[in-house]
């Protein structure tokens, strides 16, 4: 908890820690303070800018919360602590179960039946979880991904989760909801990193379709930060349970837990569809194909008999129906019924302990 400021060698310790929290406008980190960065190399900053709390939860994304007096970050500090494991008797932390903050009849009211229209993903959550047990993990940074800390029936679990809503980054560029971003991959694995220390089981929510492509995103190292994500989901020893609420496409399929990587359990909302890739951008690589193989070239009838009938093929295998046929998905679930689901599956998933040799190899930075 930095609540002053962290300077030189000192700014190391915070950032060797599992979690770290700041007070805002009293809690400063930085290699080196403004009179000496002005000595150094002449440029004039101030504590704020260079290393404050908003600077770190919303630019550098060292800082994973950030509280407004000492008494809110100690009272933060309570209860992450609250989340540790009560060993030998149980290695996961269970407290006495709360009634969800909202009714989760609401649920179909919060989830939209278009599946191009953006939602926030947290007041669906908060109609699941435990009432006042919700704590978000670097919520000012790379925010197409919510990862936070909650209860289910006073059992504490992780939850990573897509966020629908179209946000902005500490530097004002706009990201697109649904889809997997640098800072939100590197956000994701260290919470689930951070999950596997404190043997708190895992809950992936899925509403996905993909990580972001361009050459900007190539150049800002999306592949590497996409390889952490997934090196932590494969390599996490804590019981995990995958949702599939919306669009399962791709590789944000298997970033956040889809079946290949082996989760405990695998559900999914009669709205979820699960694909290599959305089924009208399926069609349209697939018609660029028969084009190129088409000699003579494709009439603009042909072009659509085509299109409609690839369409079609596609839309019935996104089901989720078809991937519960195939084992892939466990059960397709009335969402009003997701709390009781999941809080039943982690009672089973947590019988038994985790392992201990958890172990992720060489992380790409």
């Amino acid at each position: 908890a930095v609540m002053g400021p962290c300077v030189a060698g000192g700014a190391y310790i915070p950032a060797l820690c599992d979690e770290l929290l700041m007070v805002k406008g009293t809690g400063g980190i930085f290699l080196a303070g403004p009179h000496l960065v002005k000595a150094a190399i002449g440029e004039e900053a101030d504590i704020e800018h260079l290393g404050g709390s908003s600077m770190h939860t919303k630019l550098s994304g060292m800082a994973d919360y950030e509280d407004e007096n000492d008494e809110a970050c100690l009272a933060r500090v309570r209860r992450l602590a609250g989340q540790w494991p009560a060993a030998p008797k149980s290695s996961y932390s269970i407290t006495e179960p709360k009634p969800p903050e909202d009714d989760p009849d609401k649920i179909l009211d919060l989830f939209p039946a278009d599946r191009r229209k953006a939602y926030d993903i947290l007041p669906i959550l908060r109609c699941i979880v435990d009432a006042g047990t919700l704590e978000e993990f670097k919520s000012e940074y790379g925010r197409s991904l919510i990862t936070a800390m909650a209860r289910i029936e006073g059992r504490v679990v992780g939850i990573v989760a897509s966020q629908r809503t179209v946000s902005r980054t500490g530097q004002g560029e706009m990201q697109i909801g649904g889809v997997i971003y640098s800072e939100s991959a590197d956000k994701a694995a260290r919470f689930i990193l951070n999950c596997n220390q404190k043997q708190i089981p895992l809950i992936f929510i899925q509403d996905v379709t993909g990580f972001m492509v361009g050459t900007r995103a190539e150049q800002g190292g999306i592949i590497k930060d996409g390889a952490k994500l997934v090196n932590a989901v494969s390599n996490s020893r804590v019981p995990k349970i995958t949702l599939v609420i919306g669009n399962s496409y791709g590789a944000g399929n298997y970033a956040l837990c889809g079946r290949a990587y082996d989760p405990r359990f695998m559900l999914a909302w009669p709205s979820a569809q699960i694909a290599v890739m959305g089924g009208e951008q399926a069609a349209k690589v697939i018609l660029q194909i028969e084009k190129s193989k088409a000699k003579e070239g494709l009439s603009p009838e042909k072009e659509k008999e085509i299109l409609d009938r690839i369409r079609a093929t596609y839309e019935a295998a996104l089901s989720p129906y078809y991937a519960a046929a195939r084992l892939w998905v466990d059960s397709v679930i009335d969402p009003r019924e997701t709390r009781p689901a999941l809080a039943h599956l982690l009672e089973i998933a947590c019988k038994c302990d985790p392992d201990p040799d958890f172990k992720v190899g060489v992380f790409q930075v």
